[in-house]
């Protein structure tokens, strides 16, 4: 039997790398699939691929910087298919700039999307996880909760407030909605190359991040996605609060 057969997942950001890769997987394991996305085109792509493979999927344009957005996406996925069971919030801002110089629109952007957007999507989707008998958040989040990058200011504070939200989230809703997020290290995705213009020499940056990591290269979206479906069946159905590093072991270092 399939790992998500007849649960309905949400996950933001599922137009691109690591998002796509979550919905594909998620469909692949009998999930009907809630999108969301800014980019319309790839998002109607995404769910014509999981329709093409048999899944079912929807798409729902719109910035989940408004809270709007995140009320519309869980309000599609318990209207359109029945209930809802896992919620991915995936969908993030790099805002670069160090503190004196990123300007303060941007620093708002990126808290907006990074946190407060995780805040919304959960705020309207757990009273909903608890209506269809339980189930599991897998928030993305970032080895930046950790550690520093140059010019990477509000990325890191926004990720590193992910880590204890996601731990209170888990004590206040078990044993009926699990929470965990995932910590990616470098992933072969567009957004290693915004990252790495925060760097002198943006292609050396990537070819150092992969050669640097002990296993000698980037993460791929795929990895992320077999950790998220992990964290959202029952196989880790003892695990709850968790914050689960993918690395390839940089942080080790």
């Amino acid at each position: 039997m399939r790992k998500l057969e007849g649960k309905v997942a949400v996950v933001t950001g599922g137009t691109s790398g690591m998002g796509r890769a979550i919905a594909l997987r998620f469909a692949r394991e009998g999930a009907a699939v809630v999108v969301g996305g800014r980019n319309r085109d790839r998002g109607e792509s995404v769910v014509s691929e999981i329709e093409r493979g048999g899944g079912e999927a929807l798409f729902v344009a719109g910035d989940v910087a408004r809270p709007e957005t995140n009320r519309e996406l869980i309000a599609e996925a318990a209207g359109r298919f029945g209930g809802l069971h896992v919620l991915v919030p995936n969908a993030g801002n790099l805002g670069l700039g160090s503190i004196t110089e990123i300007d303060p629109d941007t620093w708002r952007e990126t808290v907006d999307i990074n946190l407060h957007a995780v805040f919304h999507l959960l705020r309207f989707g757990i009273p909903h996880i608890q209506r269809s008998g339980g189930g599991s958040i897998v928030a993305t989040g970032s080895i930046a909760a950790f550690k520093g990058f140059p010019n990477h200011a509000a990325y890191c504070a926004s990720k590193g407030a992910l880590v204890p939200l996601i731990k209170q989230v888990a004590m206040d809703y078990a044993p009926a909605v699990r929470a965990n997020i995932l910590c990616p290290g470098p992933v072969d995705t567009p957004l290693i190359w915004e990252s790495a213009a925060a760097f002198p020499v943006p292609e050396k940056a990537v070819s150092d991040a992969a050669a640097r990591n002990p296993m000698k290269r980037l993460g791929l979206p795929e990895d992320i996605a077999d950790a998220a479906l992990f964290l959202a069946c029952d196989d880790s159905r003892w695990i709850t609060g968790a914050a689960l590093t993918i690395d390839g072991g940089i942080t080790c270092l």
